[in-house]
């Protein structure tokens, strides 16, 4: 483990070995396996460091500030035949589980709408990095990547794309709003963030021609981790019934239980892709594409005008 300051980490964890640097890691030979968790614009430089150095590396999204910088680095793990993946834990989580299986399923019938929302209320700026005016930070880089991933792996690439992406709170530059809206043959896709809304929006709504699906609340992985319980046991990721999503359709309604989350099994699958056994569930082509999104969703806030899928992925 690397940290610079300090030695909480030493603390937490007194049979590990601290680093005060990623090269101090790397020279000592130390891993195989190199997990980048720091801001984001030090994401390609510490990557390609670790790739060089013959490492395995997992990088939190986004990957890279730029898809070029992804596009860099994918090439070179490809020549020297390591894996590099991106934290893109939120495909694990319980309702995005419930979500993409009731797609797969068909059970909405033909699905013609889709909305993801990821809200939080936080009305004052803290001292948080991704709250700094620097390239890669902002409620975009940070929360975008995870809705227009989980949205291009339902649906895939998108004819188009408009967005709008604003700073709603004084005293910050970085961006803490997003509207990205995605077209697609027959169906509409919203994803959207606000650190200013407190009253409660459906984390997903989808209608279809058979019933629409309304899932309130966020996975309860992230509120247990903060609270400090570990990942341990069949419970894990577990969802209180209440809370379970809705399916309408006509006159009835029926609760959808909520597929438990698992985070855990995002790092099972780096595993096992190491030792040759199966293949990347995060791959890059993926996080390339979701980059090539978010810089084409500040460029349509910029234009203020739609963007075809040719002006995105070239």
């Amino acid at each position: 483990m690397v940290q610079r300051h300090g030695d909480e980490a030493k603390t937490l964890y007194p049979d590990v070995e601290i680093y005060r640097s990623l090269e101090d890691l790397l020279a000592a030979d130390a891993a195989d396996l190199v997990v980048i968790l720091t801001p984001n614009a030090l994401h390609f430089p510490q990557a390609k460091l670790a790739l060089e150095a013959g490492k395995h590396v997992v990088v939190d999204k986004p990957v890279t500030v730029h898809a070029a910088e992804a596009e860099e680095l994918q090439r070179l793990a490809v020549a020297k035949g390591l894996v590099l993946t991106v934290f893109q834990n939120r495909r694990w989580d319980g309702d995005f589980q419930t979500v993409r299986a009731l797609v797969r399923e068909e059970r909405l019938g033909r699905l013609c709408h889709f909305e993801s929302h990821f809200d939080r209320f936080r009305p004052e700026v803290g001292g948080n990095w991704r709250e700094q005016a620097v390239p890669g930070n902002g409620i975009t880089y940070d929360l975008g990547t995870h809705l227009i991933d989980q949205a291009y792996v339902l649906f895939g690439a998108p004819e188009a794309l408009e967005a709008s992406i604003l700073v709603q709170r004084e005293g910050t530059d970085a961006d803490d709003f997003f509207d990205i809206r995605l077209f697609y043959p027959g169906l509409y896709v919203r994803l959207t963030a606000s650190v200013l809304m407190a009253a409660p929006w459906p984390r997903f709504l989808l209608g279809g021609t058979a019933g629409t699906y309304q899932k309130f609340g966020l996975d309860v992985q992230e509120k247990a981790f903060k609270a400090g319980i570990l990942p341990e046991g069949p419970d894990w990721g577990q969802e209180d019934p209440e809370r379970y999503g809705q399916l309408f359709t006509g006159e009835q309604v029926h609760a959808v239980p909520t597929v438990a989350g698992d985070y855990r099994k995002f790092y099972a699958n780096v595993a096992a892709a190491i030792r040759g056994e199966a293949a990347l569930e995060v791959r890059m082509e993926e996080a390339i594409a979701v980059l090539r999104l978010v810089e084409a969703a500040r460029r349509s806030q910029e234009m203020g005008r739609r963007l075809s899928a040719s002006e995105i992925f070239g």
